[in-house]
Formats: structure tokens, C-alpha cells, sequence
């Protein structure tokens, strides 16, 4: 009987698991991403990146910083819409900085066009002196963060980021952090000006704010950046700013080389 139970129990398992995959698959390659944001997923490996996070549709999940394309709000919207929560902390609404100004506007405007898809996220704020919260306190089953930590060490803002994360999180939940990867034993600038960090730095900030690291995947690595662009991470694909002759080049590359790290709050 024992044995009979235990293998009802494991193909129960799976075949929720197979279930799970087959619904995060139908939302990467549902109709409501344009053609545009799947070409990108050959760098940012969203399937295998979600999966190594542990995403199950049924949680709560704060998406940090989504951008005014919001990438990735695109698939975790409808996997989360039935039976789990998505919440995503975007900019400040009172922000005057034109960069912040633009990407809310442009994400409000794509969250308001799609409601079927997008009507049931709920839109809160990262701004990080803490007056406002991403999610209610020990709320979150999952924290996601993809490409922002640079651009809150350039603003001096990652350690009370990290903190706002850390609190938002349910005790033994999982925050994951892909970012751009500087080379082991570069020396971090600490403003991050070319986009890149090393792990060692990433890991700080999150060990600092009471974070243990549960795992790293090369999931999103690139062996082919060099790191050492003119623009930065913005002379490689999709931003390809700067030197013009240097397009196609950069084009070969691809994206860039990114660390993909998973953290837990400890009980």
C-alpha cells in the first residue's frame, strides 16, 4: 500500500509539473508578446530562467522595474492570471527623471490595451526610501528582477532595494536576479556606469540584506561578450547604441554575458 501511494503521489507530481510547463510554454508563445520580444528569447531564456526559479502559476509574484516594454510582465501576466497574483513595482509616479516618465507611460498604456491579459496586475511602486511597498509585507512568493540592479547602484539605491525585497518576501521565498555580468575579479566600479557587475557584488547586496544564495545557472550566459564595449551593455543588442560601424559586430555577440542567481529568505 505504501508503495502504491507513494507512486500515485509521484505521477500526481509530474503530471502537475507537466501541466505547469505546458501553461508557462502556452504564455511564451501566446499571441500577446510581440514578434519583436519573442526574437529576444534566444538571449534571455525565459522558460528555462522562469523553470530555475521555481515559478508555480498559483503564486505571488513581484515583478521589479517591468519597463515600459514590460518583457517579461508579457508572460508572467497570463501565467499568473487564474491562480496566482502579479504585482509590478514600477517606477514613481511623482518621478520627474524623463527616462522613468516615459517607461511608466509607455507600460500603463500597454497594461490599459490588453485588459483580458493584463486587467488583474496589480501596479505598486520601487521607490527606495521605503514610504511606498512593492507588495505587503511577507506577501511574495517569488521576487524577480531582471537587468536592474546597475541601475540602482548608479543611483545609490542598491542596498535599500535589496532591503524592500527582502521584506516584501514570504519567509523561504525565492528572489532570482539575472543581470549583467562583469568578469570574475573585475573591479566593480561601484556605480556601475558600463551596465556590468560581478556576482561577488550582487551576492553582497543580498547576503547584506538577509538573503542567502541558493544557487547560480549559466542559464544566460554569453560566452562571446568581451564586456568591454564603448556603450557598455547598451552597445550590444536590443539597444545597439553608439559606434554604427561596429553594428554588426555587435549584432554576432548578441546580448550580453548574464549572471542568473537564486536567493531565499531564511526562516
Amino acid at each position: 500500500m505504501y508503495k502504491k501511494i507513494t507512486l500515485l503521489a509521484l505521477l500526481t507530481l509530474s503530471l502537475n509539473s507537466v501541466a505547469e510547463m505546458n501553461t508557462l510554454k502556452k504564455a511564451i508563445n501566446g499571441s500577446q508578446r510581440s514578434a519583436e520580444h519573442k526574437a529576444r528569447d534566444i538571449y534571455r531564456h525565459p522558460e528555462k530562467t522562469l523553470a530555475f526559479f521555481d515559478l508555480q502559476p498559483s503564486m505571488t509574484v513581484v515583478e521589479i522595474w517591468p519597463g515600459g516594454q514590460a518583457w517579461y510582465t508579457e508572460i508572467l501576466a497570463p501565467y499568473l492570471k487564474n491562480h496566482g497574483k502579479l504585482y509590478a513595482a514600477h517606477f514613481d509616479e511623482n518621478s520627474v527623471a524623463p527616462y522613468f516618465v516615459k517607461s511608466l507611460a509607455q507600460f500603463k498604456q500597454k497594461i490599459a490595451a490588453n485588459p483580458e491579459v493584463y486587467g488583474q496586475v496589480i501596479r505598486t511602486t520601487l521607490e527606495t526610501s521605503g514610504k511606498l511597498k512593492i507588495a505587503p509585507d511577507n506577501s511574495a512568493d517569488r521576487i524577480l528582477t531582471f537587468r536592474n540592479v546597475h541601475n540602482w547602484m548608479k543611483n545609490g539605491q542598491a542596498e535599500n532595494a535589496f532591503k524592500i525585497m527582502y521584506q516584501a518576501l514570504k519567509t523561504g521565498g525565492i528572489l532570482g536576479v539575472v543581470e549583467h555580468r562583469n568578469p570574475v575579479g573585475t573591479k566593480q566600479d561601484p556605480e556601475a556606469l558600463s551596465g556590468y557587475v560581478t556576482e561577488a557584488y550582487v551576492i553582497q547586496l543580498a547576503e547584506q540584506a538577509g538573503f542567502k544564495l541558493v544557487a547560480k545557472s549559466e542559464i544566460n550566459a554569453n560566452p562571446k561578450d568581451t564586456h568591454i564595449h564603448p556603450q557598455g551593455v547598451w552597445s550590444l543588442p536590443p539597444s545597439l547604441k553608439g559606434e554604427k560601424t561596429n553594428k554588426t559586430n555587435f549584432i554576432k555577440i548578441g546580448e550580453s554575458d548574464r549572471m542568473t542567481l537564486k536567493f531565499i529568505k531564511p526562516g
